[in-house]
């Protein structure tokens, strides 16, 4: 990935002033830059607060990013933005000079949890994206929600819930601490899919039928599921495999504290 030059993507920023808002001061910044060709990827990381996504009915990808803080100086924290050769545009909010982020993360060169401790600063991403692009968002410390769009969704995070949906899909969607529920057209092709968490319900929605090899994992919960399923192996209360239709690629759901549902949608 190389940075983003503003000049040459015609992007435009807007940021405004701080203001108050429940004792807590807020800054907003919005970035508008050049479409990314269809089947490109917008991926947006955050280490502490929530992502939105939503479908524009633009051509351009539209990124606001609002800080907000009651301690620590929210200019630490920054928003990088780069793109890669194929057109994909990645966008991070970073807490500390020495952490590096790419599409498979965030690195450092040294300890700055120290500084982080010290710093609440919250950022809130919402981002508009046009027909036909790929979308991956991952946070921290936040909820992530993906609506409207209509290519392939990867979603995630630690602490928080995911809702995720695409009109075309495939959808992954996974968390830790939070409910995971994942929402998908009809599809094509044999990827394998899975939705998981530790703590929270997993609901996974498909519409029309499907031919699927089903893996349903909880220990503290309940299965449910709108198809019939014919059952291979002994049945477990904590584990169930089955097959939908013909079988074919493999659907995981798994949580250890929550339910698990597959739903049919009309």
């Amino acid at each position: 990935m190389k940075s983003l030059r503003l000049l040459t993507l015609a992007a435009v920023l807007v940021a405004a002033p701080a203001v108050q808002a429940q004792d807590r001061q807020v800054k907003h910044q919005a970035w508008t830059l050049q479409r990314i060709p269809e089947g490109g990827w917008i991926r947006v990381r955050n280490l502490n607060g929530a992502i939105r996504v939503r479908s524009s009915t633009r051509d351009v990808v539209e990124v606001r990013a609002t800080k907000s803080w009651r301690r620590g100086d929210p200019d630490d924290v920054r928003i990088e933005l780069s793109k890669a050769t194929d057109g994909s545009i990645l966008v991070c909010a970073i807490w500390n000079e020495n952490a590096r982020c790419t599409e498979n993360g965030y690195s450092s060169s040294s300890d700055d949890n120290r500084g982080r401790r010290n710093n609440d600063v919250s950022v809130e991403f919402e981002v508009l994206v046009p027909r036909g692009v790929k979308v991956g968002v991952w946070s921290v410390n936040g909820g992530v929600n993906v609506s409207g769009v209509t290519n392939e969704v990867r979603a995630g995070t630690v602490n928080g819930s995911v809702e995720a949906t695409s009109i075309g899909g495939p959808v992954q969607a996974s968390s830790v601490n939070g409910s995971v529920h994942a929402t998908m057209g009809r599809l094509d092709g044999t990827e394998d899919l899975d939705f998981r968490t530790v703590n929270g319900t997993v609901v996974a929605e498909f519409t029309g039928d499907i031919d699927a090899d089903i893996d349903l994992r909880t220990v503290n919960g309940r299965f449910q599921t709108d198809w019939p399923v014919t059952i291979t192996g002994r049945i477990d209360p904590r584990h169930l495999r089955a097959k939908l239709g013909k079988g074919g690629r493999r659907i995981s759901l798994a949580t250890v504290n929550g339910n698990v549902e597959l739903r049919k949608r009309n």
